[in-house]
């Protein structure tokens, strides 16, 4: 009142006003008092709810407890996941899985010391090879969750909760969880006489990671019973994810970027060959660095590793710009450094250029280009070889109006990823192989990878004779599905083959076929496997375009590459 008898004596409140702010000031005693009240029957309230719990002889499960044996229980690892969040005393659905991360982290941290150690035990070159490739994919799924707990910020409501947030998270641990199986496929391949061990040396770093993808797979709906609001946020068409500027997008539209690095192989460029390029491009950049590949033959091993991002490479044409090599296992080898080209740095762009492997269907596993960039696309490419031509390995990728030829396995890997109007081309083997295009790698049920074929035309590069099948399930929940593509006669009637002649594949894969055309895309003889589905829903189909499986809607559009965002 001091104050109001103030204001009043310099005119600025009247009678009036003063008889108003007093009533106001009366009615917010009255809700102080009953809000008081409120509160000490609430606080009495609960008092005796906690005396009569003591006193109750049944058994009550404490709400920690609670919480995270109902985040366990959607694992596939329940143990190994109660075991390691039963020290927290969390009972936040997010925050146990932040907690959950940290412990992967941790688990595939150990790990970066055993290829060295096992390195030392051996002097097989075949298996320290191996064990090199082992480093590299452990750093790399090192990385992969140091970006998942970096990406989580407790400080930041709803950010674990909005819709790409979490399409982020399921990519990188998916991908984490693909880099450590890569190593046991080294090693298996290199016969190597450990790999056993090693296997149990990555049990707990295998189990944690799969147990934060299963958590954040399922996050909505242990939110729902935690009655915790749900905030998904909705993307429009016109907006993109932060790391795209609006200048990158004006940059992408252009017909030839201004190039930062030139690669000519007759001196008239920067640079004579890709790997110089490649060593001018900046750690970790958020601005597109554009490098020019010149008309030419380019033999060399290209590597980009996880650090190099947002490059785009273009040449003057798939047939016109060619980068060439010939590794292969045959020669000693491990299948995932057979790559003439190889590319881990997300956001990496290929346009108007040809990616070849040399070496020939005698030297079996030759990789032409591996991929386990988040985000990329390869536009009017090539992938020339014969066995495992393209790893598309990990992470999200999109490619469009591609020409891939091969023989066995030859689009592969673990990424999930969508072939749009590319020339699918098997060409005829050795004589006493058969021709399987894809081989897809899904190894957990909750990660969201999947190889999607749609309006794609497959047809034979040569004169194949040999028996050719659209694919075998690699791993236990393989999942591929070709749709809405031209089918010619070369195919199978079968479709598919197993991984194993004679054992037809786990129940858990997912193998469909969807309005394909053309003399091959009959499904009337197909194989009879429990996982296979001659025909599928639209819904169903809808699952396998661009928005859904690869969330390209949210990405792709910066980059001006033209792409079906339906069926």
């Amino acid at each position: 009142m001091d104050t109001i008898k103030s204001f009043k004596g310099y005119g600025k409140v009247d009678e009036v006003e003063e008889q108003a702010f007093r009533k106001k000031t009366r009615k917010r005693i009255i809700i102080l008092i009953v809000s008081a009240i409120l509160l000490l029957i609430a606080v009495v309230a609960i008092v005796v709810h906690k005396n009569n719990k003591k006193d109750d002889n049944s058994k009550q499960i404490p709400s920690t407890a609670q919480s995270i044996e109902t985040i366990c229980s959607i694992t596939e690892y329940k143990d190994s996941c109660l075991s390691s969040l039963s020290a927290s005393n969390i009972t936040d659905p997010e925050t146990l899985f932040i907690f959950s991360l940290k412990i992967a982290m941790d688990s595939v941290m150990n790990l970066s010391s055993v290829p060295q150690k096992w390195s030392r035990l051996t002097k097989d070159p075949k298996v320290q090879r191996a064990l090199k490739v082992c480093e590299t994919v452990f750093d790399d799924a090192m990385d992969m969750l140091n970006d998942s707990v970096s990406s989580v910020k407790l400080n930041e409501p709803q950010k674990i909760l909005s819709g790409p947030k979490i399409d982020d998270l399921k990519t990188w641990l998916s991908s984490s969880l693909t880099d450590q199986e890569t190593c046991l496929d080294a090693l298996e391949e290199m016969n190597a006489t450990f790999t056993n061990d090693v296997k149990l040396l990555m049990k707990n770093s295998t189990e944690y990671t799969s147990n934060s993808l299963a958590i954040v797979a399922n996050i909505l709906g242990i939110l729902g019973q935690y009655n915790i609001p749900i905030h998904r946020k909705l993307l429009s068409n016109g907006e993109f994810p932060e790391w795209v500027g609006s200048g990158d997008r004006r940059l992408m539209q252009e017909v030839n970027p201004k190039p930062d690095v030139t690669v000519a192989s007759d001196g008239s460029g920067d640079v004579m060959t890709i790997g110089e390029a490649v060593k001018r491009v900046p750690k970790k950049s958020k601005t597109r660095f554009v490098i020019h590949v010149k008309e030419g033959v380019y033999v060399e091993t290209v590597r980009m590793d996880k650090s190099l991002w947002n490059v785009m490479m273009y040449g003057d044409g798939k047939s016109k710009t060619i980068i060439s090599g010939s590794l292969n296992f045959i020669d000693g080898t491990p299948t995932f450094e057979t790559a003439t080209f190889a590319v881990a740095g997300r956001g990496f762009i290929a346009r108007d250029i040809a990616f070849k492997n040399t070496a020939g269907a005698a030297k079996h596993q030759a990789v032409a280009m591996r991929s386990g960039s988040d985000q990329s696309v390869f536009y009017r490419c090539s992938f020339d070889g014969f066995q495992d031509t393209l790893y598309a390995h990990s992470n999200r990728q999109f490619y469009r109006e591609c020409d891939i030829t091969g023989t066995i396995d030859f689009i592969f890997g673990n990424a999930a990823v969508v072939f749009q109007s590319c020339k699918i081309q098997p060409r005829q083997p050795l004589s006493n192989q058969f021709v399987t295009i894809t081989a897809q790698g899904k190894k957990d049920p909750n990660q969201n990878s999947g190889m999607s074929i749609q309006k794609c035309d497959l047809s034979p590069l040569d004169d194949l004779k040999a028996p050719t099948y659209l694919g075998r399930p690699w791993k236990e929940y393989s999942t591929t599905v070709i749709m809405q593509s031209n089918i010619a006669a070369f195919l199978h009637p079968l479709g598919w083959i197993e991984w194993v002649k004679g054992v037809e594949p786990a129940s858990t894969i997912f193998y469909a076929e969807y309005a394909n055309t053309g003399p091959g895309a009959s499904v009337a003889q197909r194989v009879k496997w429990a996982g296979y589905k001659s025909s599928i829903t639209p819904a169903q189909a809808a699952q396998y375009t661009v928005p859904a499986l690869i969330q390209g809607d949210t990405w792709l559009p910066a980059t001006a590459v033209v792409f079906d965002s339906t069926l």
